[in-house]
């Protein structure tokens, strides 16, 4: 079902939030009823326990999440969030506004990262933004079952729909073996891919570079990148 009326921009129904901190009293008495009157169904939780517990009993539309938690961080849930369910969004709403948390907030999975205090307009906004932005995303995800990109090409989505995020040269690489996905892609192909400078490229990079993913996909995801090497040629991904 679409999130938004195609026609008037408004809401289909009523958007889903969780929303997760720990300070009772900005949670119960001031963010969970300030969304109800903007027309949110909050779900308000104080514990990663509590959240997961809600996600147990219906996936929402949207995150808000805390860093600072009695039984975690907020940085942990947004990344097992983004890998378990890539189509809600992820709004961290905390305290700890420094650049190094922000960029880790986003590096972990978030769609937005907002630092107290916020204006509660400020925080609907947000949360609309991230939802018109999740419909389309949605709309375009390949079917699952292969190997793939994310719509930003940022992300490794592997067949369960679980993310890793990639570096500037792992997407490179990925991008030219999914464009010849179950075909053996030539090592030349493959380096020119990664650099302009060819023959100023050592080929044992990119060797080292596919160990380093392979071990990087199985630790995130727990799952085997099938990005195989075919002797004096070059490599295959079963996508």
């Amino acid at each position: 079902m679409a999130l938004f009326n195609p026609e008037t921009g408004a809401p289909a129904r009523p958007l889903r939030v969780i929303l997760m901190d720990d300070d009772d009293l900005l949670r119960d008495r001031i963010l969970a009823p300030r969304l109800v009157q903007f027309g949110f169904e909050v779900t308000a939780t104080g514990s990663t326990a509590e959240l997961h517990a809600a996600v147990k009993r219906g996936a929402p539309d949207l995150f808000v999440l805390d860093i600072g938690l009695p039984d975690g961080d907020g940085f942990t849930v947004a990344r097992t969030l983004r890998a378990t369910l890539p189509g809600a969004g992820i709004v961290m709403l905390t305290g700890r506004g420094d650049t190094g948390d922000r960029v880790r907030g986003l590096f972990e999975g978030a769609d937005a990262y907002l630092a107290k205090p916020v204006e509660i307009d400020v925080l609907i906004a947000t949360l609309y933004s991230v939802a018109r932005r999740l419909q389309p995303a949605l709309a375009s995800q390949p079917p699952r079952g292969r190997w793939t990109l994310s719509p930003d090409e940022w992300f490794l989505l592997s067949p369960t729909g679980a993310q890793v995020m990639l570096t500037r040269s792992e997407r490179r690489l990925l991008e030219a073996m999914l464009q010849h996905a179950d075909e053996v892609v030539p090592r030349e192909t493959l380096i020119a891919a990664l650099t302009d400078d060819v023959l100023a490229f050592d080929p044992h990079r990119l060797d080292s570079m596919v160990h380093r993913l392979r071990r990087k996909v199985l630790a995130a995801l727990g799952e085997p990148l099938p990005l195989n090497a075919v002797h004096g040629t070059g490599y295959v991904l079963e996508a």
